[in-house]
């Protein structure tokens, strides 16, 4: 049967709940994430037909988290217009984690409260459905007749290594529901083993997970994207199995299929919504990182619901130069240009493109506005000295320090290593993590700025997993949260102690011992003991961008004001992008294109 086949399967009729014709009259709302492919969206479109098939009774219509249209609040005011009372929600994704949580159920709330008079339901991810488990598996054997019918050759399945690609998310529960899918398909077909690997966010990525294989030393290699439909990353995907398979001719490489829109995925569609109307949905809340502590994520319990697709929902409606190249996590307007330097003239400044790895849509920013007390300390700092010696990221980071300090002397004790403080900038918009020594940092980042540039802070000063590592290993508990930071996020973060000259010191054995380069590290801790000597090892540790100063002064605060001054340089050089992209379409305008 073809990924596009419509035709019913007995089996999968038969797998459908028998109460699907007794509930009450709903409609369902096919909650698609979207793409900026034009493949996943026509796959998907036929899965809603095929849907549409499966309940022919139902209002069907279907809407996009991000890039793609009709966006989700649209398909529900169709479906309200079609006469629909009470409205059932499907998250069009495998598993339950960012969009299914936060994204999609975000959404549901405020369109309940803008059809306050409609009944709205949620339905569960799809997840490990038998009739998915028996779809990859027609996947595999898809694959293996192809190839048999290429060569006339069969490999024995004990002598074939599975590897099961994921999407990869920030959910450890369901980046694990992977490892699960891999272990029952490994048992079930036969397989020799089975490896898992991730296509974004979750380690290993698929490079990693080929190599792997490849190591095992098995026959032959099937490689199967657990994916709904075709899209970038499936491409990828392909694109890396085709490397591999060039690399390496003495080994049988196969390439599954991705699940598609197939009968038994429609079938679990519809049983889903069923589910969602009954109110019987069910989710992985039993290790759900938002509502118990899994180990490595304590923070995230009670983590508010929020949207984080609105700045790329329903992309493929907009017109701009500026829109058309937005990609989620990856990029900002191709048309746009970023000064991040802090210099008037634009010197040191980047392009905000694909390759820059911004993350933001710089439509959306408006220039930092102090509170009237704040620009007028601000405007006597500015006048308080000569400040023509320093780039522009670099004055603004010594002005926030000043401001915090109240000493204008200060400035003489700062330590910059050459380009730090640009290059700390880029990292907040690239990789939007800061990994702090203690809460006190934390609680002095502004909240409204982190809000806007969507940068996650994370301490784990006080997880009950860095006081079992402090006990075992012998460190004070700040050097083992910064241990722990090292293991958890690779280089991908700022790190600001303001504390423990402890945690300055493991920071600097991570860097040198085991070459942990964090974007930049930005060490001022106050007090007597181990202060200099920690800042002292720290500047001449010229392996990473560095922040520093040589007395005993500083402190939480210290170390908060240079994060939040280079996340407001951030939001003024994303503001000024804004203006300039804006100014561009008039012929009269002068657009300030920066190398």
């Amino acid at each position: 049967m073809s990924r596009t086949d419509s035709a019913t399967s007995t089996d999968a009729r038969a797998a459908l709940p028998s109460a699907q014709a007794a509930h009450g009259d709903y409609a369902i709302v096919l909650a698609g994430h979207g793409s900026r492919d034009p493949d996943g969206v026509r796959e998907f479109e036929a899965l809603v037909e095929l849907v549409r098939r499966r309940a022919p009774s139902r209002i069907v219509r279907h809407g996009y988290l991000e890039f793609a249209s009709p966006t989700i609040d649209v398909a529900v005011a169709q479906a309200i217009e079609a006469g629909a009372r009470h409205v059932v929600m499907v998250p069009g994704v495998l598993l339950a984690a960012t969009h299914a949580k936060n994204d999609m159920p975000s959404e549901l709330l405020a369109l309940q409260q803008r059809f306050s008079g409609t009944k709205f339901s949620f339905g569960a991810a799809l997840d490990l459905h038998p009739q998915l488990l028996q779809l990859c598996a027609q996947r595999v054997v898809e694959a293996e007749g192809a190839e048999h019918a290429r060569t006339g050759e069969t490999v024995p399945r004990n002598e074939a290594c599975l590897v099961v690609v994921g999407r990869g998310t920030s959910d450890p529960d369901a980046n694990s529901e992977i490892s699960k899918l891999a272990r029952m398909l490994e048992e079930g077909l036969g397989f020799g083993t089975s490896l898992t690997c991730y296509a974004g966010t979750a380690r290993p990525k698929v490079a990693d997970g080929l190599r792997t294989a490849v190591r095992l030393g098995y026959r032959r290699i099937v490689v199967l994207p657990y994916f709904l439909f075709d899209g970038i990353l499936v491409k990828r995907i392909r694109a890396a199995t085709a490397e591999l398979r060039a690399r390496h001719p003495e080994f049988d490489i196969l390439d599954a299929s991705y699940l598609g829109p197939h009968p038994y995925v429609a079938d679990v569609f519809v049983e889903r919504a069923a589910e969602g109307a009954q109110g019987r949905a069910t989710m992985n809340c039993a290790l759900c990182q938002y509502r118990v502590q899994i180990i490595g994520f304590e923070q995230q319990v009670g983590l508010p619901q929020r949207a984080h697709h609105m700045k790329v929902r329903g992309l493929a409606d907009r017109s701009t130069d500026a829109d058309a190249g937005a990609e989620a996590g990856s990029n900002v307007e191709a048309g746009a240009k970023i000064d991040l330097s802090g210099n008037a003239g634009g010197g040191g400044s980047a392009s905000a493109s694909a390759r820059n790895g911004v993350g933001l849509a710089a439509e959306t920013f408006k220039p930092y506005v102090p509170h009237p007390i704040e620009a007028e300390s601000m405007r006597i700092i500015d006048q308080g000295r000569d400040w023509s010696a320093f780039t522009g990221n670099e004055a603004r980071v010594l002005k926030r320090l000043v401001h915090t300090s109240g000493d204008f002397d200060i400035v003489d004790d700062i330590f910059i290593s050459p380009g730090a403080a640009d290059l700390g900038l880029r990292a907040l918009l690239r990789c939007r993590r800061v990994v702090t020594d203690v809460t006190m940092v934390q609680a002095g980042l502004k909240q409204a700025v982190l809000a806007q540039l969507e940068v996650e802070t994370w301490c784990g000063v006080h997880d009950d997993a860095t006081h079992v590592l402090a006990q075992t290993h012998g460190l004070t508990r700040s050097a083992a949260g910064i241990r722990r930071a090292w293991e958890r996020f690779g280089n991908d973060v700022v790190v600001a102690i303001g504390d423990a000259p402890t945690a300055v010191m493991e920071t600097v054995r991570l860097i040198e011992q085991h070459g942990w380069r964090p974007q930049l590290v930005i060490g001022l801790p106050v007090g007597f003991v181990g202060t200099r000597e920690c800042k002292t090892a720290l500047r001449e540790t010229m392996q990473v961008p560095r922040i520093t100063n040589t007395g005993t002064r500083g402190g939480s605060p210290w170390a908060a004001t240079v994060v939040n001054a280079l996340m407001i340089g951030a939001i003024d050089a994303l503001a000024d992008s804004t203006a300039q992209s804006s100014s561009a379409t008039s012929p009269s305008s002068t657009r300030r294109d920066l190398p």
